[in-house]
């Protein structure tokens, strides 16, 4: 299967990612742009998804989000939803400049919080055909409601404040870690099956990938509210992939969200758990995906 290294420009800052063509295409072809979640970087698994895409005759261009893996950007570790929003509508721009591209068969696919970005672009940009929104954060507000005790909130409140001010002063930014073995320790994503996944699949897979985020990540993510776009999608046929076990973004919380999508739309509800999606259900994940693009954007 054919993969080249790709880099292109997002308003000053170099974005890097693989490009893997369609297999028997001719000419140019339908494409599938793709980025990962939550710190996430492309080798965790994403490359498995976009060889199912490209074996059924999609081209498929992943990239890594700004400050994070091999693209560019400052300060690294840092995770604005609004700017890796704006990536993907770069990244859907630097695809229609290609001459193995049809510009006019274009589909995004996201996982987790990236999941909640395809949501928001499928309803701002009309370039996109086909949106698939895997596992995806419909509601930060709701999901951190989910996640963090309220006697803790108040605590995470007064270091947003503090880190507000050092950041004013000019010191660096403070940080916090993606993933704690202790669920009731300070991290961004505070779920056992969230610890074993990213650090298994870092040791595995992704020895770029860091266990740490900006603190104003994860304030930022409590103020992202992807799924009150999901009106807006329709005609742009929707596929909504959801965990029934899913606890890191709470499958009652995207299947409550999606009714409120206009058709055309579809959803599908896989067992297990969020992580599962990538191993152990990668096929009962994928499959839908590849057939929602082959149907809507041709192969």
């Amino acid at each position: 299967m054919a993969r080249r290294d790709i880099e292109f420009d997002a308003e000053g800052v170099v974005l890097r990612g693989w490009f893997y063509e369609a297999e028997g295409a001719d000419g140019r072809a339908p494409t599938v742009v793709m980025a990962h979640g939550f710190s996430a970087v492309k080798e965790m698994y994403l490359d498995s998804f976009a060889e199912v895409f490209a074996a059924a005759g999609l081209n498929a261009l992943v990239f890594d989000n700004r400050n994070f893996g091999a693209s560019d950007g400052e300060p690294r570790q840092e995770i604005d939803p609004w700017a890796q929003v704006r990536d993907y509508r770069h990244a859907i721009t630097y695809a229609t400049t290609r001459d193995d591209v049809d510009a006019t068969r274009i589909g995004i696919w996201g996982s987790s919080y990236s999941g909640g970005h395809v949501l928001v672009v499928g309803a701002i940009d009309r370039r996109v055909k086909a949106v698939v929104a895997q596992v995806p954060l419909v509601s930060g507000s709701a999901n951190i409601g989910e996640l963090v005790r309220a006697d803790f909130r108040a605590g995470f409140r007064e270091m947003f404040d503090a880190d507000r001010v050092a950041r004013f002063a000019g010191d660096p930014p403070a940080m916090v870690p993606v993933v704690a073995e202790d669920p009731l320790a300070p991290s961004a994503l505070p779920t056992p099956d969230s610890w074993t996944w990213f650090t298994e699949t870092g040791k595995l897979r992704a020895p770029s990938w860091r266990n740490e985020v900006t603190l104003r990540t994860v304030e930022m993510l409590g103020e992202y509210e992807p799924g009150g776009y999901l009106p807006r999608i329709s005609p742009t046929p929707l596929l909504m992939v959801v965990a029934r076990e899913d606890h890191l973004t709470p499958s009652h919380l995207a299947i409550d969200a999606f009714e409120s999508a206009r058709e055309p739309k579809k959803l599908v509800i896989l067992p297990g758990g969020h992580f599962d999606a990538y191993v152990d259900g990668f096929d009962q994940a994928s499959a839908p995906a590849r057939d929602w693009f082959v149907e809507h954007l041709g192969a």
